[in-house]
């Protein structure tokens, strides 16, 4: 930019100089037409170059040169000799002195004219004026300028421009790396505070409160990043010890077992009862990683629905005819109220309903019911999507606080005494919250005066 400033500059100031020049040249150019305007008679013609002449005084670095019809030259200055003899320019069709005297071309374009006379440089016009006399003889007249006073000028112009333009780059460059440095120190210090998050140090986080307001969003944003890490990294390893406590049990027990069996020789029968119990064991193994992957999956946003029409009335039927033998083993009856269908994924509907059934028969009070109930679900005093809630509630002891709030979490049991399968290990309710998050839902529970009742939320179809 300032490169090119310079050069509009220098341009700008050279066609001045170049429109001072025709200026003076069109006022010469007047005063040589009324000169050859008053010839009126051969006579004149002698004394015209005295009139050329006195043009010159108080202007030496005028040159003038006026040639008749025939090419003889009635007047020059020793400057305008070397000047070339070339056709008229710029100039009308010459009918009279007064024309030729009232015509001004277009400024800022080049005098056409220019020659060397002993190391001068002008620069010009010619034009042809008509005389006074009767038959309007023409004559060739060549004017120009002497550009020395305007090179020496623009000569040291064109210095003190450059000159102030390489200062002004080198200064620009010098205040842009000093502003880019100034500018660039927060994320400079960003990255020395970033140096210190670790896997061990999630905690620490950027500090944002003296930083510009682009730097700042950015520090946010990954202060959020680092949040979010730091929760990943919390349940990981949540989940990694909780899992090393499970496992530990069923591998205790399967170790036990086979070292007690093989502790002596025993009969065929003995031998099947240990594989049997081992079998139990490799089965609850086998069904806590499947639903570990599963919850992993979900988690992670790979569990992906795939979404049909699910008519949850017949849905429910379905599980709780292959509940219907255990529960009636329990003397507890079943029922099912309300109807409703969702869009969602019916296999996964069905498992975490099956979840919800297992623990409500596991927990009902003999000679009580377990009750399915499907029906609108409130809606938020904020207004949102309408969902469909589909309740399973058991009568029994009432389930404390501090238990409901903790119930969807993994591995967590509020009752050890629980029979040993994959509810019995805490992924049961997990699950359902997972399936449930999955159809854009939620899941909950309450209890109250020994009635508990766990549901889940679906966006309705």
């Amino acid at each position: 930019m300032l490169l090119a400033l310079g050069q509009l500059i220098g341009a700008s100031v050279e066609r001045h100089f170049i429109d001072l020049d025709r200026d003076v040249v069109e006022g010469k150019f007047t005063t040589s037409a009324s000169l050859l305007g008053s010839v009126r008679s051969p006579a004149d013609l002698d004394r015209l170059e005295a009139g050329f002449a006195s043009m010159l005084v108080g202007h030496g670095d005028l040159a003038i040169r006026v040639e008749d019809a025939e090419g003889r030259t009635r007047f020059s200055s020793d400057a305008a000799r070397s000047a070339p003899r070339a056709a008229p320019s710029e100039a009308p069709d010459p009918v009279h002195a007064s024309a030729a005297a009232h015509f001004h071309p277009p400024h800022g374009g080049a005098l056409p004219v220019q020659w060397t006379h002993e190391g001068r440089t002008f620069r010009g016009l010619t034009r042809e004026l008509t005389s006074g006399l009767q038959d309007h003889r023409m004559f060739r007249v060549t004017i120009g300028v002497d550009t020395a006073h305007h090179d020496h000028y623009m000569q040291s112009f064109r210095h003190t421009l450059w000159t102030f333009v390489a200062i002004a780059v080198l200064a620009t460059g010098l205040l842009g790396w000093v502003a880019a440095r100034s500018g660039l120190a927060p994320l400079r210090r960003l990255g020395r505070e970033a140096e210190h998050v670790t896997a061990s140090r999630l905690d620490r986080r950027l500090t944002s409160g003296d930083l510009p307001v682009e730097v700042a969003e950015l520090a946010h944003t990954l202060n959020d990043m680092l949040a979010r890490l730091e929760d990943s990294f919390r349940r990981l390893s949540e989940l990694s010890s909780d899992l090393a406590h499970e496992l530990r049990t069923p591998l205790s027990n399967l170790m036990t077992q086979t070292q007690v069996g093989l502790s002596r020789a025993r009969s065929a029968d003995d031998y099947r009862e240990v594989l049997a119990n081992n079998s139990e064991e490799l089965e609850r193994l086998a069904r806590m990683v499947s639903d570990m992957l599963f919850l992993a999956k979900s988690e992670h946003g790979l569990a992906q629905p795939v979404r049909q029409a699910v008519d949850l009335q017949d849905m429910v039927r379905q599980v709780l005819s292959f509940y219907e033998a255990l529960a009636t083993e329990q003397h507890l009856g079943l029922v099912v109220e309300g109807s409703a269908t969702v869009a969602g994924d019916r296999s996964l509907l069905v498992r975490a309903l099956a979840n919800l059934v297992s623990n409500a028969i596991r927990h009902a009070s003999a000679e009580s019911r377990v009750s399915v109930v499907i029906e609108p679900a409130p809606l938020p005093p904020s207004g949102g999507t309408p969902c469909v809630r589909l309740s399973v509630c058991n009568q029994g002891e009432t389930v404390a606080p501090e238990v409901l709030a903790r119930m969807f979490d993994r591995f967590y049991r509020g009752d050890s005494s629980r029979r040993h399968d994959t509810e019995g290990a805490g992924l049961g309710l997990a699950i359902v919250r997972s399936i449930a998050l999955a159809h854009g839902g939620t899941a909950d529970a309450s209890s109250q005066a020994g009635r508990t009742c766990v549901w889940v939320d679906l966006p309705a179809e």
